[in-house]
């Protein structure tokens, strides 16, 4: 179907030694027949993303991107944990097949998993798939309910309760990504100084219901069914899970959610559909997180602020690889002015909240 998502050309310097990763998953993967192709999903920002086809079959190939990067970033055996632990208990993960370390075959560690063919959803909805304004508001209640199915995981009967340390997660994310934005500083960017003085003062308590987080949820890491595009069938990009603070984790997804009527500057970066007609508001989102998890939500500037100034850690660090030519990848030269953007949208939370 033409709205399912689509892999493209591999883009160049990231190319993959086709004989080598055919022969291995040959090896650890029983029933593979047929000629190998290789393709390249054109999303995404980090850890890079494969289309494998043998044959008639489809698998995914996640490894991280090429050049330095952040030193607990880019976890392939962490992110391959993760999908086969949670997979019997959540079932939107795909199904992890192999992993492996082997430096003679990529040169670092990678995964592969079963392709789940799906619609993603980024910066605008498809006028085909003729979704109308009430379509567009059950959507986004079905994107939150997928995100609280997964808070309510039991991560120590699935065995992940060694996967986190809850305790003081909060403070931990506010002084660690304090500390990765300062390393990735470049000059041409905001010191988000003002930013990170106010999170550090305004830190809620450690929540007393730790649970799975994903920490980078959002529409364009989610697939839809292609028979019925309001239903969620799939959650992709585990590379960032671990237990902690769940509304740390609605915070992340709020710093992506651009309403229409948000300054111009942040619809120019919006990356998925949270401003066409029929969108839940940031507030409405909260709202109905809390009416369907019972958690307060006093902390909720707290929450988005951090959301937004994380994403532009996010953003920075990419940024900064670009800026000293660690990476050729053109899309990153805009980086910069994006996480300038962001840091003005977390002062403009600073500015109105009560906290």
């Amino acid at each position: 179907m033409k709205h399912i998502d689509q892999a493209t050309d591999v883009r160049k310097g990231e190319a993959l030694d086709t004989d080598r990763v055919a022969a291995y998953l040959r090896d650890v993967i029983p029933g593979l027949e047929g000629a190998m192709t290789v393709h390249q999903f054109p999303s995404g920002a980090s850890n890079l993303t494969y289309l494998i086809t043998v044959g008639e079959r489809e698998l995914v190939l996640r490894r991280p991107p090429f050049g330095t990067k952040p030193k607990s970033g880019h976890d392939m055996h962490r992110e391959y944990t993760v999908l086969k632990a949670l997979g019997p208990a959540y079932p939107y993960c795909p199904r992890p097949l192999a992993y492996t370390d082997d430096p003679d075959l990529m040169g670092c560690p990678f995964y592969v998993m079963e392709r789940i063919p799906g619609i993603i959803l980024r910066r605008d909805i498809p006028e085909s798939l003729g979704l109308v304004a009430g379509d567009v508001t059950l959507l986004n209640q079905n994107l939150v309910k997928a995100l609280f199915e997964l808070h309510c995981v039991d991560y120590e009967g699935i065995g992940l309760g060694d996967f986190g340390k809850p305790q003081g997660y909060v403070e931990r994310q506010v002084t660690g990504w304090s500390r990765r934005y300062r390393a990735a500083h470049t000059p041409d960017v905001p010191d988000a100084e003002e930013v990170m003085t106010w999170l550090g003062e305004k830190m809620p308590p450690d929540t007393d219901a730790p649970c799975i987080i994903h920490n980078d949820y959002k529409f364009d890491n989610v697939v839809l069914d292609p028979n019925n595009p309001l239903a969620i069938i799939g959650v992709l990009d585990w590379e960032m899970t671990t237990l902690g603070d769940p509304l740390m984790d609605l915070g992340g997804s709020l710093a992506y959610w651009v309403e229409a009527n948000d300054p111009e500057e942040m619809l120019l970066i919006r990356s998925v559909p949270t401003n066409t007609d029929g969108s839940m508001t940031r507030r409405q989102l909260v709202d109905f997180y809390e009416q369907i998890s019972g958690r307060s939500m006093a902390y909720y500037d707290f929450y988005y602020c951090f959301g937004l100034f994380k994403l532009a850690g996010i953003v920075q660090q990419i940024y900064y690889r670009f800026y000293h030519g660690q990476t050729k990848d053109e899309r990153f030269k805009v980086m910069g002015g994006v996480t300038g953007i962001l840091e003005r949208a977390a002062k403009r939370v600073i500015e109105k909240s009560r906290l």
